[in-house]
């Protein structure tokens, strides 16, 4: 964080990143200072409500957030800003965007505002890749959206869209898409219910991590016949860039149990003011698989530069993940966010797919059931192709039939991904039938 006296007396010359939150009701002309340098500009938090013209003259901006502020309009000046490939505009109570407010972004960040309908130059963002708009009141996408052919990740949850668009289920990169919390959606009340456990009969141990949707701990389940050390999630009441908390966690009971999901135990009843799960407690040894997308990766993960597998564990993790989504499915549930960040793994292999924040309980029997699935067939592909990156493919010591073997294996993995990847949506197999190619190799 920088101060706006050190702004002013001309002490960050040459900086490429600038934050400043300290009240700003302006935009500090000294910003316009920094235009042979700044590519990160980072102003949420205060209540701006527009920008000068004279922004344009940022030509090496690339990355601007303005969330938390006072901007009802989507500020047109950023249309002319030469290089930015990033906005984000959460919690500002956004009403309008202008036909030529858009930049041509790669990615954008609409959060938890109180916009009704997209400008049709959106389907001019030729770049996009990420489009969270989540929680506001949009009844329709425009048609043009079609044109956002590069499309990866798209967040609708909490929205008020009555249907969607059967070209959505077209656009050939689209791998992640939420859509809880709109009329499309079925309600939570036409799926299963999870036992619960009273919050007297838990006790709280020690914090293991916090997320945009909820705080998870370790704790104690203390029943008639014995003591358990189980996870307990306490769900925040906000909405996330995913989604509704509430919708997480509906989606993550419809889930039920699985081998290889992180499955809960009961929801939690008694508590005085937060809505929360019990879940299986994972095993220490059980670590990440990838690390979250970078703002240079955009859609896709990333993963330590030391990360090495053996096929046969490429193998086991995929089969499992794919048994999982298969299981999800099947019970009319897309996660939404099918990352090698969501997934844990232990040394032997075994897969445990987690975090439900961007899941859609999507219901069976209408006209896009199979094609919701065969979106997240897409990711799935992804994820071969990270398996296939950190595969060991030569072992030293191996003998020519096992390195016949593990080359053959490749292959079929390299086959599978080419299915699961297809531009064309419709020719996508199923997780059922990816589980019966995974299961012959």
């Amino acid at each position: 964080m920088q101060a706006i006296k050190g702004l002013e007396a001309g002490e960050y010359h040459g900086v490429k990143k600038l934050k400043l939150s300290c009240g700003l009701t302006s935009f500090p002309k000294e910003i316009l200072g920094l235009s042979e340098t700044l590519e990160i500009l980072d102003l949420s938090g205060n209540p701006l409500s527009s920008l000068p013209d004279e922004i344009s003259q940022l030509k090496h901006l690339k990355i601007a957030f303005f969330s938390d502020c006072n901007f009802k309009t989507f500020p047109e000046q950023l249309a002319k800003c030469p290089a930015l490939e990033m906005v984000a505009f959460k919690n500002n109570a956004m009403e309008t965007i202008p036909e030529t407010a858009l930049p041509n972004l790669r990615w954008l960040i609409l959060t938890n505002n109180a916009i009704t309908s997209l400008p049709a130059s959106i389907g001019s963002c030729h770049r996009l890749q990420k489009c969270m708009l989540a929680g506001n009141r949009l009844t329709s996408l425009p048609d043009s959206m079609a044109n956002c052919r590069k499309l990866g990740l798209l967040r609708l949850s909490c929205n008020r869209l009555g249907s969607l668009p059967s070209w959505l289920f077209k656009l050939p990169e689209l791998a992640f898409l939420a859509f809880a919390g709109n009329p499309c959606a079925p309600s939570f009340a036409d799926n299963p219910s999870l036992d619960e456990i009273s919050w007297l009969d838990l006790s709280v141990t020690k914090l293991l991590g916090e997320g945009a949707s909820g705080i998870i701990s370790q704790g104690v389940w203390m029943t008639e016949a014995e003591q358990k050390d189980v996870a307990v999630k306490l769900f925040k009441g906000e909405i996330t860039s995913d989604g509704s908390p509430a919708d997480e966690m509906n989606a993550c009971i419809t889930a039920g149990q699985h081998n290889n999901l992180i499955s809960p135990l009961g929801s939690i009843k008694g508590h005085p003011d937060r809505r929360g799960l019990v879940l299986k407690l994972i095993p220490p040894h059980y670590t990440n698989l990838g690390l979250p997308p970078t703002l240079e990766t955009c859609t896709r993960d990333s993963f330590p530069p030391e990360t090495v597998f053996s096929v046969k564990k490429c193998v086991r993790i995929l089969t499992g993940i794919a048994a999982a989504a298969a299981h999800i499915h099947e019970r009319g549930i897309a996660h939404g966010d099918l990352y090698a960040h969501n997934i844990l793994i232990d040394d032997a292999g075994h897969a445990l797919l987690g975090d439900f924040g961007a899941a859609t309980i999507y219901g069976k029997g209408h006209g896009y059931d199979k094609d919701v699935e065969r979106l997240e067939v897409l990711a799935f592909g992804h994820l071969i192709e990270d398996m296939l990156s950190l595969a060991q493919r030569d072992v030293e010591g191996e003998s020519e039939v096992l390195s016949e073997k593990v080359d053959i294996v490749i292959e079929a993995l390299n086959d599978l991904f080419q299915l699961c990847t297809t531009k064309s949506v419709e020719d996508r197999p199923l997780f059922t039938e990816i589980c019966d190619i995974l299961d012959g190799m």
